[in-house]
C-alpha cells in the first residue's frame, strides 16, 4: 500500500512538472526552427541578387553606352553597391523592418544592433536574420543603380554619390516600409511580391524626373548615340534574367512550391515580352534587333515581379505579351512623343513595365497559388483599384522626392558635367580612365 502512495506521489509530481513547463513548450513549439533548406535558397537567392547588378546591371548599361562613357557607366553601378551597402546596414534595415509608424520604421535595429546569429524576421522566421538582411540589401543595392541608366552619358559622379545616399534613406526606404515592412500600402492590400513598385516603378519614374531635371544629351535629336557593344549588354540582360530568379523566387523565402511556382512565371513571362517585342519591332521596323529582344526580355520580367508569387503560368505568359508590347511603345513612341532623353529607357522599361505588373496583379492574383491574394479574375475586382492607389502613391511620391534631391544637390555641387566634358567622354573627365 505504501509503494502504491509514493508511486502516486511521484506521478502527480511529474505531472505538475510537465503543467509548470507546457507554456514554455509551447511558445518554444510556436517559434519556427531555422530551416537548413530554407536558408540555403535565400543565401543563394541573395548572391543572384547581387550578380544583377554587379555585374548585370553594369555589362547592361555599360555595352548600350558610347565608347567614351563605358568605365564610368560601370564604375555607378559598382559604387553604388559599395554606398547602398553601408548606409543599409547602418539605418536602412532599422527604418524599414522595425516597429514605427505606418510611413516609417524605428532605429532600434540600427548598426544591426541586436541582429545576432539567433535572431530572426518574423517575415522570413525559418532563416537566420543576417541572411534576411543581406537579401534585402540586395534589393534596394539594385533599385538605385537602375535609376541612372537615364541620365547615362552627362551625370556627375559626385552627384551621384550624394543622390544615391539621400535618395535610398529618403524615397527607397519609406516605399519599401509602406508595402513590406508593415506599412500603410501593405495594410490596404496592395500586392507586391518581389518588387514591381518597390523596386521598378519606384526607379522608373525617379530615372524619368532625373532625365526631366538634368536634360537632354548634347546633340541628342541630330546625332546618333549607338551602343558601342551589344554583346556586353546581353551577357548583361542574361545576368539580369537568371539573377531574377533569386529576385522572385528568392521572395517565395521558403524553398518550397512557392518558390517553384514563381521561378516558372518569371521564366515563361520574360520569355513571352522578349518575343512580344521582337515581333512588334519586326512589324513596325521591319527587322527584329538583338537590342529589342533583351529590352522585350528585361521588360517582361519587370512586369511579373510584381505577380510572381501569385499568378500561374498561363497568366504569367499574358503578362509578359502585354508588357513586351507596352513597355516596346514606351521605350520608343512615348518616349519620342514627350522628347524626353531617357538614355537607356529606364522609365520606358522598368517604370512602365513595373506599372503594367502591378495592375496585371490586380487582375490575375490567383488563391489557389497565393492565398494572400485575390484578383478581378477570381472574384475580387476591388484589388485593381488597390494596385491603382498603390501605384499613384508610388507615382507622386517618388517624384516629388525625387524633384527635391536633385534640385537640392543641383545648387550644391551641379548635376551635370560641363559641355566639353560630355564631349570628351566621362571616362576620361571624370576617371582619368579610358578604353582602347
Amino acid at each position: 500500500m505504501n509503494v502504491m502512495k509514493k508511486i502516486g506521489a511521484g506521478l502527480a509530481g511529474v505531472f505538475s512538472l510537465l503543467l509548470l513547463a507546457a507554456p514554455a513548450l509551447a511558445q518554444d513549439a510556436a517559434k519556427p526552427a531555422l530551416d537548413s533548406g530554407d536558408t540555403a535558397w535565400l543565401l543563394i537567392s541573395t548572391a543572384l541578387v547581387l550578380m544583377m547588378t554587379i555585374p548585370g546591371v553594369a555589362l547592361f548599361y555599360g555595352g548600350m553606352v558610347r565608347k567614351m562613357n563605358v568605365l564610368s557607366t560601370v564604375m555607378q553601378s559598382f559604387a553604388i553597391t559599395c554606398i547602398v551597402t553601408i548606409l543599409w546596414v547602418l539605418i536602412g534595415y532599422s527604418l524599414v523592418f522595425t516597429e514605427g509608424t505606418s510611413f516609417i520604421g524605428g532605429l532600434s535595429k540600427t548598426l544591426l544592433s541586436g541582429v545576432t546569429m539567433e535572431t530572426t524576421n518574423s517575415l522570413a522566421a525559418t532563416v537566420p536574420e543576417t541572411v534576411f538582411v543581406m537579401f534585402q540589401m540586395t534589393f534596394a543595392i539594385i533599385t538605385v543603380a537602375l535609376i541612372v541608366g537615364a541620365v547615362a552619358d552627362r551625370f556627375k559622379f559626385s552627384a551621384l554619390v550624394i543622390f544615391s545616399i539621400f535618395w535610398l534613406v529618403l524615397v527607397y526606404v519609406p516605399v519599401a516600409k509602406w508595402v513590406w515592412g508593415g506599412g500603410f500600402l501593405g495594410a490596404w492590400g496592395v500586392l507586391d511580391f518581389a518588387g514591381g513598385t518597390v523596386v521598378h516603378i519606384n526607379a522608373g519614374v525617379a530615372g524619368l524626373v532625373a532625365a526631366l531635371v538634368v536634360g537632354k544629351r548634347k546633340g541628342y535629336g541630330t546625332e546618333m548615340f549607338l551602343p558601342h557593344n551589344l554583346v556586353l549588354s546581353v551577357i548583361g540582360a542574361s545576368l539580369l534574367w537568371v539573377g531574377w530568379f533569386g529576385f522572385n523566387a528568392g521572395s517565395a523565402v521558403t524553398a518550397g512550391a512557392g518558390a517553384g511556382m514563381a521561378m516558372l512565371a518569371t521564366q515563361v513571362a520574360a520569355a513571352a515580352a522578349a518575343l512580344a517585342w521582337m515581333f512588334a519591332e519586326w512589324a513596325l521596323r521591319g527587322k527584329p534587333s538583338i537590342l529589342g529582344i533583351i529590352s522585350g526580355a528585361i521588360g517582361g520580367l519587370v512586369a511579373i515581379t510584381p505577380a510572381a508569387g501569385f499568378v500561374g503560368p498561363g497568366s504569367a505568359i499574358i503578362i509578359g505579351l502585354i508588357s513586351g508590347v507596352v513597355c516596346f511603345w514606351g521605350a520608343t513612341s512615348l518616349k519620342n512623343a514627350l522628347g524626353y532623353d531617357d538614355s537607356l529607357d529606364a522609365f520606358g522599361v522598368h517604370g512602365i513595365g513595373g506599372i503594367v505588373g502591378a495592375i496585371l496583379t490586380g487582375v490575375f492574383a490567383d488563391p489557389a497559388i497565393n492565398s494572400l491574394g485575390t484578383g478581378l479574375l477570381f472574384g475580387n475586382a476591388g484589388q485593381v483599384m488597390t494596385q491603382l492607389y498603390g501605384v499613384a502613391i508610388t507615382i507622386v511620391y517618388t517624384a516629388v522626392a525625387t524633384f527635391i534631391i536633385l534640385k537640392v544637390i543641383d545648387l550644391i555641387v551641379g548635376l551635370r558635367v560641363d559641355p566639353e566634358a560630355e564631349r570628351e567622354g566621362l571616362d576620361l573627365r571624370l576617371h582619368g580612365e579610358s578604353i582602347h
